[in-house]
């Protein structure tokens, strides 16, 4: 099937209308495009999925309506990231739970040997790391192989943040 100019700038108007639709969490356009056959696994122009949009974005619902027309769950964008790893890196733990029953990997390697549990690390989500952690030793991982990098990279922060919050003394 061949499409002519306006045939594919409005195949493109309604493509960008449904990237939107993920990333803001409205189901109610979402939901019918994919049912009329709009690609679950469609991409913006930086290769990131309509789940990785909802999901960054903590649209819970998105991501359900999504995953229902088979989304691939550890698609990667263009800088090498899983849905996963955007939800660990934001700390949404119900969208987390989400992309981990649908067999999101935990220890994905998101590029120079990242993984979503570093990424909730580094960012303060210590339910996050839990989370992740617990699921990676379902899968087989030893958590003593998971935990102390990504705790290492958390301790900056975490001093960082303490001097932060300690109350400043009269005199110093």
């Amino acid at each position: 099937m061949t499409l002519n100019a306006q045939e594919e700038q409005r195949y493109a108007e309604l493509q960008a209308m449904a990237l939107d639709a993920a990333r803001h969490g409205d189901v109610d356009t979402l939901a019918p495009m994919l049912q009329a056959g709009m690609p679950v696994n469609l991409r913006d122009e930086k290769g990131n999925t309509l789940l990785m949009l909802a999901t960054y974005h903590g649209n819970e619902e998105a991501a359900r309506v999504i995953l229902r027309y088979d989304a691939e769950v550890d698609a990667r964008n263009d800088r090498g990231q899983t849905p996963l790893a955007g939800v660990a890196f934001k700390g949404h733990i119900a969208v987390a739970k989400l992309l981990l029953d649908a067999g999101a990997d935990p220890v994905a390697d998101q590029g120079g040997g990242r993984t979503p549990v570093m990424f909730a690390a580094m960012f303060g989500h210590l339910e996050m790391v839990k989370l992740l952690e617990s699921k990676a030793v379902a899968k087989g991982w030893r958590k003593s192989s998971l935990g102390w990098l990504a705790r290492i990279m958390a301790i900056p922060r975490a001093i960082f943040f303490r001097k932060l919050l300690r109350p400043s003394v009269a005199g110093n």
